[in-house]
């Protein structure tokens, strides 16, 4: 099943000292790929580059640049260029959440998720694209949500911004596409990691959450990784601008 080997293969994914991206990169690094960490804090992102080399035998390398602002990922990827070359997967999935009732949401807010979740991806994508047309090939994977297509109160602002991923990933799709980049998001459903320790804990809304789900829990951060391994490696040459749901059912129900 060479198809989905990923040796020799060059990934880099944003936001992942810890969470979701922590274990995508995890995934990556399992099936042969060398992995750029990437978070704002060094010192966390050190540590969790030198435990994912620890426990995968794989090789890493840290990267802290402020996803958000252009001058800052041009460094950042020319850095990235210049000691271990253009990736070949890019894995957008830097992100935060904000809840409050959207009567009440703040400009500033709503700009800081904007920011952070969709041009984060306009900026990295654009950046890390040149380099992968220039050489023929490459994989982006897009974190969305399910927030994309399903809506509950207090996040209206996350959602129109998932929303936005989904569409970002199929315009990738047409403009990327012929010169043999494949642009595919992949959309968690409700996971358990410590960004939703709160959430999990909360008796009412966890009986909801296994409620609503077919499969009849919360998602643990190893549920993303063949879906990740899938969309990364050329088992999925011929997959393009789709979002796959690995959300235990949730979107597939009503």
């Amino acid at each position: 099943m060479n198809m989905f080997d990923l040796s020799g293969r060059l990934g880099l994914v944003t936001g992942s000292s810890r969470g979701i991206g922590y274990a995508l990169a995890k995934g990556l690094l399992q099936a042969g790929a060398r992995v750029v960490i990437h978070g704002r804090d060094v010192k966390q992102a050190t540590l969790a580059a030198t435990t994912l080399a620890d426990e995968t035998g794989g090789r890493t390398r840290v990267s802290t640049f402020d996803v958000t602002d252009l001058a800052a990922v041009d460094r950042g990827i020319a850095d990235i260029e210049a000691d271990w070359g253009t990736p070949d997967i890019l894995v957008n999935n830097a992100g935060l959440q904000r809840r409050k009732p959207f009567i009440e949401f703040s400009l500033e807010d709503w700009d800081d998720l904007v920011a952070t979740n969709l041009t984060s991806a306009f900026l990295v994508g654009q950046r890390v694209a040149r380099g992968m047309v220039a050489r023929g090939s490459g994989k982006i994977i897009n974190i969305g949500s399910v927030q994309s297509q399903l809506a509950r109160p207090g996040i209206a602002p996350y959602s129109a911004t998932k929303g936005g991923i989904v569409m970002l990933t199929k315009g990738l799709c047409a403009d990327l596409g012929p010169s043999g980049v494949q642009t595919n998001a992949l959309a968690p459903g409700y996971f358990e990691t410590e960004l939703t320790r709160a959430l999990v804990e909360d008796e009412e809304f966890s009986a909801w959450v296994k409620g609503r789900t077919p499969a009849g829990r919360w998602g643990k951060v190893e549920d993303l990784i063949g879906a990740l391994v899938f969309l990364a490696s050329p088992a999925s040459d011929f997959v393009n601008g789709q979002v796959l749901f690995v959300d235990g059912g949730m979107t597939a129900v009503v």
